[in-house]
Parts: C-alpha cells; sequence; structure tokens
C-alpha cells in the first residue's frame, strides 16, 4: 500500500494517503477492535437486462457486446440499480443486532466502502477469496460480482484462513485494460482506470486517455467480463440491484439531453448521482466524442454533433471543452 501511495498511483484520491498507517490497523481507527467481520454481497440483477435480446444466460458476451455499440452508453453493472452502501450498511447493521440478541451487547463499527479501511486486504485475510490480478478479490463460489463490508468489533474471534490464489498464468484481465491501467499483476495505477476517470476524478479527463474510454460512461467492468472466475458470479437476490429503466441500453444522445432536473430524479438512491450533472455530462461529452469518431451514417453524424453542440454554451467550463473537444473527433466527417 505504501509503495502504491508513493508511486501515485492514487491520483486525486487524497484520501487514501490521508489517514497512513491507520488503514492497516484497525485498531487504530477505531479503539478497542478486536477482530474484524468481513461479508461481501453479490450484486448481478436478479434477472437479466430489460434490453437484452440476445443470450440471457452469458451475461459477460451480453455486457461485452454492448461495447461494439458505440452510440450506447455503458454503466458498470453494480450502479444500475441501487447504492450499494446503503443496502449493504443495512444487512450488516442488522447481522450485528442479530449477533446481540445471540451473545449481548458489544462493541463495533459497521464499514461500507465509508471509512479508510483495505476491504479487499482484509477480505483477502479473511478468506472470501483471493487478490486477482486485476485487485479485486476474486472467489471460487462468487467471482468478483459481489461488495464488500466489514464490522470491526470488540471480541475475540476465531480468524477464518486466507483463500489460496487461482490465477495462475492467465492475464486476460491485464490484457483487455483499453487504458493499461493494470500495469503489472496485482498493481493498478488508478490515473488511467476507467472507472477513477469516470468516477473519482473532477477535472478534466487526460486528452490523451479520452479515446481510450471508448462509450464508458460510469465505470468500467471490462477486466471482470473477461475473467474466466465469473462464470461462478451470482445473481442477487435483492430487489435493489435490478436495472432501473433507462440505465441500461440508452442512447448516448438521449443521456446528453437529460436536464439537471432530470438526472436528478432518474439517479435519486442511486450511486451515479454522487458524481453530480456537471460531471456525467462531461463524461457523456467524451463518449459521444467516441462515437463521432465510429459513425459513418449521416443521420448519425447529425445527432451526434447536435448533442454535442447544445453544450458548447454549458455554464460549466468542464462541460463546454469536453463537448468541444467531442466535436473535433468528427472533423474529417462530411
Amino acid at each position: 500500500m505504501s509503495a502504491w501511495l508513493a508511486q501515485g498511483f492514487h491520483g486525486s484520491m487524497h484520501y487514501m494517503a490521508a489517514h497512513g498507517l491507520r488503514r492497516a490497523r484497525p485498531a487504530e481507527l477505531v479503539p478497542g477492535t478486536v477482530s474484524v467481520i468481513t461479508a461481501r454481497m453479490d450484486y448481478l440483477p436478479r434477472k437479466p437486462a430489460a434490453d437484452t435480446t440476445s443470450d440471457t444466460t452469458n451475461w459477460p458476451s451480453v455486457e461485452l457486446a454492448r461495447l461494439s455499440r458505440p452510440q450506447e452508453g455503458v454503466i458498470s453493472v453494480y450502479a444500475r440499480g441501487r447504492d450499494y452502501h446503503k443496502v449493504l450498511r443495512s444487512r450488516l447493521q442488522a447481522l450485528q443486532s442479530r449477533m446481540a440478541a445471540a451473545i449481548g451487547p458489544f462493541g463495533h463499527r459497521v464499514f461500507t466502502d465509508s471509512a479508510p479501511v483495505l476491504e479487499a486486504e482484509l477480505a483477502a485475510r479473511s478468506g472470501q477469496g483471493w487478490r486477482g490480478k486485476h485487485t479485486l478479490i476474486l472467489s471460487r463460489e462468487g467471482g468478483s460480482m459481489f461488495f464488500l463490508g466489514e464490522i470491526y468489533v470488540d471480541l475475540a474471534l476465531p480468524a477464518s484462513e486466507p483463500a489460496p490464489a487461482h490465477c495462475g498464468s492467465c492475464s486476460a484481465c491485464i490484457d483487455v485494460c483499453p487504458t493499461g491501467a493494470i500495469v503489472a499483476p496485482y498493481r493498478l495505477d488508478a490515473r488511467r482506470c476507467i472507472s477513477y476517470l469516470t468516477i473519482e476524478h473532477e477535472g478534466p479527463i487526460p486528452l490523451d486517455l479520452r479515446p481510450l474510454i471508448g462509450n464508458h460512461i460510469y465505470g468500467c467492468d471490462d477486466c471482470q467480463l473477461v475473467c474466466p472466475w465469473n462464470k461462478f458470479a451470482q445473481r442477487s437476490a435483492l430487489p435493489d440491484f435490478d436495472e432501473r429503466a433507462g440505465l441500461s441500453g440508452q442512447q448516448l444522445v438521449t443521456l446528453a439531453d437529460w436536464q439537471e432536473e432530470e438526472f436528478l430524479r432518474l439517479t435519486e438512491g442511486s450511486p451515479i448521482r454522487r458524481i453530480g450533472y456537471e460531471r456525467w455530462l462531461r463524461n457523456v461529452a467524451v463518449a459521444l466524442g467516441n462515437a463521432l469518431r465510429a459513425a459513418v451514417d449521416t443521420d448519425e453524424v447529425a445527432a451526434i454533433r447536435r448533442a454535442l453542440g447544445a453544450h458548447l454554451d454549458h455554464a460549466s467550463p468542464l462541460v463546454r471543452e469536453h463537448a468541444a473537444w467531442g466535436l473535433t473527433q468528427g472533423a474529417s466527417l462530411s
């Protein structure tokens, strides 16, 4: 972790460096902590996406096919339903309450990606799975399509054994990454990661990376879609992660036309809302520029140019600049 931070791979996520070794020492983060209970929660929707018309059983193929349709905006699977922070936190609190009912009150604190906790490392050490070469946790029973959460407790609990690694010589995740963010096995440069660029990064997206983002507008699942272990990914039993209408299979020109009120209404209770309307338009503008470069039909070209042109006078300099860049991607088209 320290070496990763020293190389600047965390980009503008300064909170990752702000707490020093407290991130790796639970008892320093929450005084009195003796054990950590880790949990994982599957998030694949209960049923295939409503816009799916072909192979509905092989979900990775369905999702990979989206990447070959440049005019379709692609949102990471986990973000198409309800905000997982709320769902997982409530379930962890319920688990804690059941434990307290059985053994009596105890000191605890629940975390769901909400504090300086080394979630993946704790999950790996506790046997939830092993660190894949893309740095995510992999499970033989559930692939990597799950969320992680923790309960820090002041109870002395028996430790579970770490899970052995099973990546072998496979390099599918490294080979598929559009921006080369997985710079080596088990090492991710977040500054190049599409999930970081479209979600965590607040400013302009680097010019050299914009064409590589393709039609991703919120997050990226590419490294997970090609992972052989995700044939074991489990669908969630919860309706919370059912895909919302309009967030799967939607055309970029439609998403670019969303006014702020519409964006807020359609993303209410969704993790997407946290990036805000300005960054949403930034991301869509980049994807539209990439779609314009790939467009061959004159009607498609006209529609994309209209969508981008509508934001050239936007109040936000960030949106204006990305919309202007998008239009330059089709300069040679007529």
